[in-house]
């Protein structure tokens, strides 16, 4: 492929999500150049051996320096700075991407300190391990992924497409939504299962009845999956909650109100209550793995056999978020 989508691609933070960007468009051949910008020495030498870009910059400006595609890979919290820092170094018509799961606040973080003469398309691509840094990235993490876009109102419609089109080219489905709406949905299906699951892990850690080698030793299906979710990255998902609090407090609230109503069933010996609802949520694994988004395999997908089709990355939102 000789006509790139982009000419010069900058990646600002080179993590999980970062670093699969990196390699899933060198494969499609969707860029010519791949500047890569991280502020540890360390992480940046460490791309380089992996060779995840054709230049390395600790200077942010430099990174950004003519190319016509920035994507943001960084937390959630520091994308304003990232904003003022590279919006005086960005050239007429360049596109400014990113890959947070809250949006209405990096839109309020972002665009008021980018230049009018750039394209702003916030994007979501829904991807990720527990996994983080540049050796967690692999070309085919986005693939039969959805990937959502939040353009703001006004966005140039040709620039949307193109971002369409990247994300669309290295294997994921894109939908546009509303930023605000976006919140909410990600509020329910990402942010609370994950505030859960750290929630569930601490518990287990604090009990004093149980040690934590039995917590290892005897750690069942349910808590081993906890477990995953709760290794995400701690920077990543602090910065989400503080970002997204109001649509989390909210299906937070939501679930409370479940939960005691659950707590009830169980005092009473509702057993009729207990049934329905979890016949009623059973449906809900069907509709997933009928969606694609994940595989009917035993016990998720452990222990395939060669052969067998290999479990899609489970998202966890990296995820994949640490720059550095």
């Amino acid at each position: 492929m000789t006509d790139f989508l982009f000419k010069r691609m900058a990646l600002i933070g080179i993590g999980l999500l970062g670093s699969s960007i990196s390699l899933a468009a060198r494969q499609k051949g969707l860029v010519e150049h791949v500047a890569v910008h991280t502020r540890s020495a360390a992480t940046l030498g460490r791309a380089e051996e992996l060779g995840l870009g054709d230049s390395y910059h600790q200077d942010m400006a430099e990174s950004v320096k003519d190319a016509d595609f920035v994507v943001v890979c960084t937390p959630v919290g520091v994308c304003e700075a990232v904003a003022k820092a590279i919006a005086p170094h960005l050239k007429e018509g360049a596109i400014v991407t990113d890959v947070g799961s809250v949006k209405m606040s990096i839109i309020r973080q972002m665009q008021p300190h980018l230049p009018s003469h750039v394209h702003f398309v916030p994007g979501h691509p829904i991807a990720g391990t527990e996994e983080s840094g540049p050796d967690a990235g692999f070309a085919e993490l986005f693939i039969n992924r959805w990937c959502i876009l939040t353009p703001p109102e006004g966005t140039d419609e040709a620039a949307v497409e193109k971002v369409r089109t990247f994300w669309s080219t290295v294997g994921s489905n894109v939908e546009l939504m509303d930023a605000h709406h976006h919140d909410n949905v990600l509020a329910i299906t990402s942010h609370l299962p994950h505030l859960i699951a750290y929630n569930i892990v601490g518990t287990a850690s604090d009990l004093e009845m149980v040690t934590n080698s039995e917590v290892i030793k005897y750690s069942a299906g349910g808590f081993r999956d906890f477990t995953r979710i709760a290794a995400s990255d701690p920077t990543m998902w602090r910065d989400v909650f503080l970002h997204n609090k109001e649509a989390a407090l909210e299906m937070l609230g939501r679930f409370t109100e479940d939960l005691t109503a659950l707590q009830r069933a169980i005092r009473w010996g509702d057993g009729d209550a207990l049934f329905e609802l979890f016949s009623r949520t059973r449906s809900i694994r069907r509709s997933i793995i009928d969606a694609g988004q994940e595989i009917a395999a035993s016990d998720f997908g452990r222990h395939l056999t060669d052969g067998e089709t290999h479990a899609p990355a489970m998202s966890s939102d990296d995820h994949e978020y640490t720059g550095s």
